[in-house]
């Protein structure tokens, strides 16, 4: 056995998941690799021992029904955004809000909100947008940074705003009744709406200073009445508006448990599928496929995840971070370094992998902290979103950038989502100024949290 200080341990661990995650390697198999060989300098090559510990962690994992919900809420994403359901909504809001300044971009951002609540799939909400709003803001003389940025930001609200897959996983994670499934879902409600008003306000502002960022619509183009609008409005809203009341309603009414309201997203979503008459057997097929390739690539990340904190935690990395943590002497500044740590790895490493090494570690420094599980819990996955912008490893702009027109470049990308994530942090601030942003709609719902 190699002995080595829990802090020399920690330190060669991390710095060792790191290096290779920067070298190129798959972070599953990083992650559990790493694990594997740590774990062997830790409990002095014992293999069978390792072996027992690894297995038993990831059986406790997938006896976990909660984590039921995660493949019906990807396959119900996959089916609505073949669905074009979004499509309808789109164009209902090109005619009625781009007369306005900027209002082709916030037609965007209102899709992406409502679409947010329909799927938690990020690339399905940027990769839809992209194709359908991009060539329409690039035709109508929109900035390309602009564009970019609005597109990529408002499709990343779909890992905050119900029903996210990202609040199932981290509720499985903690299996704490204050950070329930049920209880995320009703406090992510509000950090979203802010988001999204956030960005609402920053091109509606930002369009109405300076004009030839966002260009209205000629006037030759705005021949449709006031009823019209309102008909096409209410028209496309109302499918996507049943399918959230089918699934958050039944949520938070009590009426169906996550993976129940997950299943009834699932025929819903078929439902809207066959109205718009694209419930084909294609259709399924490709829906199907792909539930099965991110379902698979969430649960590797969950075996690599869970075999690396296990390894960590049992080698007392936790107890290090955690006398680092309280022995700064002030709980907010303990809080700004754990939300700095989760915004740098959201650079480099997949949502999933940071919320199985950081939830393990932070919740119960959070508690010690004497911090809102809830309230806590909220902030780590709103600065999670932060992940899916922050280059060089943001999905979202390796997802658009696939799809983009051809004129708009990386550049313009990168330039695009820089003001937004200065947006979301400005949205995290408030959420920390103003705790019930969080935790209003879960006392009102499930009472106090």
């Amino acid at each position: 056995m190699i002995h080595l200080s829990p802090e020399v341990f920690s330190l060669l661990m991390f710095g060792t998941l790191m290096l290779s995650i920067a070298l190129g390697h798959n972070l599953a198999i990083t992650l559990a690799g790493v694990a594997t060989i740590f774990g062997l300098l830790d409990n002095g090559f014992n293999v069978p021992g390792l072996l027992d510990l690894f297995l038993n962690n990831c059986w406790g994992l997938f006896q976990n029904y909660v984590l039921v919900a995660v493949p019906l809420f990807i396959f119900m994403a996959h089916v609505l955004d073949r669905s074009k359901v979004s499509d309808e909504l789109f164009e209902a809001l090109y005619i009625v809000l781009g007369g306005l300044r900027g209002g082709l971009g916030l037609a965007v951002v209102i899709v992406s909100t409502v679409f947010a609540a329909t799927t938690g799939i990020i690339g399905a909400s940027v990769v839809a947008m992209g194709l359908l709003a991009a060539p329409a803001l690039m035709r109508k003389g929109y900035q390309k940074d602009l564009a970019s940025g609005i597109i990529c930001a408002s499709g990343t609200l779909g890992i905050l705003i119900p029903p996210s897959i990202m609040l199932v996983v981290y509720g499985g994670l903690t299996g704490m009744k204050e950070t329930s499934v049920g209880n995320l879902y009703a406090g992510a409600v509000f950090p979203g709406l802010v988001l999204s008003g956030l960005y609402l306000l920053y091109v509606g502002l930002r369009c109405g200073f300076r004009p030839s960022l966002g260009p209205p619509i000629p006037v030759a183009e705005r021949t449709h009445t006031a009823g019209q609008k309102w008909k096409m409005t209410l028209k496309s809203l109302l499918p996507p508006f049943s399918l959230i009341l089918a699934v958050m309603g039944t949520i938070l009414g009590g009426v169906a448990t996550p993976t129940e309201a997950a299943a009834m997203g699932c025929v819903g979503a078929l439902l809207l599928a066959a109205v718009n008459r694209k419930l084909t057997w294609q259709v399924l097929r490709a829906s199907s496929e792909a539930t099965l390739r991110t379902t698979s690539m969430i649960m590797l990340l969950f075996i690599g995840g869970k075999v690396f904190s296990v390894v960590f935690l049992g080698a007392g990395g936790g107890d290090v971070v955690a006398d680092m943590l309280l022995g700064l002497g002030n709980r907010y500044l303990a809080l700004a370094v754990m939300m700095a740590i989760v915004f740098v790895l959201g650079m480099f490493i997949d949502w999933a992998a940071i919320l199985l090494i950081t939830v393990p570690i932070f919740t119960p420094i959070a508690s010690n902290l004497d911090f809102n599980p809830l309230w806590f819990a909220m902030l780590l996955n709103v600065n999670l979103q932060t992940s899916f912008l922050t280059p060089p490893f943001g999905y979202a702009l390796f997802y658009f950038k696939g799809v983009a027109p051809p004129e708009i470049g990386i550049g313009n990308i990168y330039r695009g989502i820089m003001p937004f994530v200065v947006l979301q942090v400005i949205g995290l601030i408030l959420m920390i100024l103003f705790p019930d942003i969080i935790l209003w709609l879960p006392n009102k719902v499930f009472g106090a949290m």
